[in-house]
């Protein structure tokens, strides 16, 4: 899951960051609203974690420029009635006052990941392989396979992709974040581990200096 936190108190930034990183999420940070609208004019978020009261672009207009299908929750100090409907009708899809207890931050991001657009049906399915992304859950021709999280996330992405080729900058975007140290290999490795964990006949096509596909 890519997600993206707006927040100009740059210490509390930080620590949500690190906090959803915990739970194998894929965070970027920025500290004002422009920076908002440039990261996401070019990376696709699942969620955008977006504070109201930003500088050089109000978090309003933020949210309100907001349209490449990524879910938008509001996390501000303005926590009367009239402010979260304000928020809400902004294009908001959810509402967290502060303080907030940070597990749930995460629920309410998981469940607002659940339901984003660009999630068509409940399940995925390709080549015989099943994937549940509310349960986390993968089969093979009906046989249960755990993978871990970021092997999930990359089988995620190969099967949302219907079979199109996925270049590797793109898994890389898709999966970890900027701060992940993927030119080492990770990406490579995690590949690697879900192949041997799908079996045999192999599903997972690498075509050399452009990505992969399923």
């Amino acid at each position: 899951m890519r997600v993206l936190v707006v927040e100009d108190e740059e210490e509390l930034a930080d620590m949500i960051a690190h906090g959803l990183r915990l739970h194998a999420m894929a965070v970027d940070v920025v500290y004002d609203g422009q920076e908002a609208l440039e990261m996401a004019s070019y990376v696709r978020y699942d969620v955008v974690v977006l504070d109201r009261d930003l500088p050089e672009v109000h978090g309003d207009d933020v949210c309100g420029e907001l349209r490449n299908g990524s879910r938008v929750l509001m996390l501000t100090a303005a926590g009367r009635v009239h402010d979260r409907v304000e928020g809400l009708s902004l294009g908001a899809d959810d509402y967290l006052t502060k303080p907030f207890a940070f597990a749930e931050l995460v629920a309410r991001i998981r469940a607002l990941s659940r339901r984003s657009p660009r999630e068509t049906r409940s399940t995925l399915e390709r080549a015989g392989i099943t994937l549940d992304p509310a349960r986390r859950t993968v089969a093979r021709d009906g046989r249960e396979i755990t993978l871990n999280r970021k092997e999930f996330d990359v089988l995620h992405e190969l099967l949302r992709a219907g079979g199109r080729l996925i270049t590797t900058a793109d898994l890389r975007r898709s999966v970890w974040d900027e701060y992940a140290d993927t030119g080492s290999g990770v990406l490579r490795v995690t590949l690697t581990s879900l192949r041997k964990k799908l079996g045999t006949p192999p599903l997972i096509e690498n075509v050399p200096g452009r990505g992969y596909r399923l």
